[in-house]
């Protein structure tokens, strides 16, 4: 049985953000997004050259550098910001008939263990009817994925009425230019936790990431 996840609760009576905390708070759509283009040349390379499944292999880069941003691991909770120690996933899953489930995949550090995981968590969500069977807690980021389109913006569909703080990531089809292999990445952030220069910051982190092999 997996443990729960670490998380500390901020004292808002010292935190620096508490003024744009309640200033977003309460907003009817405190969601906030933009569409960036990563350049993905040397991680689908080397993803492909080891077996890799690049869908695996750039949700690991992804949440890796968005651990890196404090910003990013906020989460409200009955009115109290907490602080995870780390993030997992929740990502979307094809079906072979056309239709998709959610999946939760705990995050860890060696891509081998993740992948192994990943692999296992999603053959599963593959041969089942239903849309959610799990059910994460909220140190998660929202991944998906639409490698039929190089998008340019994305909009999500969203319950007003349910607490929600979770960044939600989406990634769109590869495509080559000028010899580089390009993915357009959507995202869409909660802005009582995360403003542009965090948002800037997951952004830089993962090309960084995306090109150390």
């Amino acid at each position: 049985m997996s443990q729960a996840p670490t998380r500390h609760l901020v004292d808002q009576s010292t935190w620096k953000r508490k003024t744009q905390y309640d200033f977003f708070r309460d907003f009817a759509e405190p969601f906030w997004g933009l569409t960036v283009d990563v350049d993905c040349t040397k991680a689908y390379r080397y993803s492909k050259a080891k077996g890799y499944f690049f869908y695996h292999y750039y949700l690991h880069c992804s949440t890796a550098a968005a651990i890196l941003v404090e910003n990013f691991r906020y989460r409200i909770d009955e009115g109290q910001v907490y602080l995870y120690d780390s993030i997992d996933l929740a990502a979307t899953v094809a079906r072979p008939d056309e239709t998709f489930g959610f999946s939760f995949i705990p995050y860890d550090p060696d891509f081998d263990t993740f992948t192994a995981a990943a692999r296992t968590i999603m053959q599963d969500v593959q041969t089942r009817s239903d849309i959610d069977p799990a059910t994460p807690g909220s140190n998660v980021i929202h991944y998906s994925a639409i490698p039929w389109l190089a998008f340019t913006s994305l909009s999500h569909a969203r319950q007003f009425d349910r607490q929600d703080s979770c960044p939600k990531i989406t990634f769109g089809k590869a495509y080559s230019t000028d010899g580089r292999m390009m993915m357009p990445v959507s995202i869409h952030v909660h802005h009582a936790l995360v403003d542009a220069i965090h948002v800037g910051q997951y952004v830089k982190n993962f090309q960084a990431i995306l090109n150390v092999l």
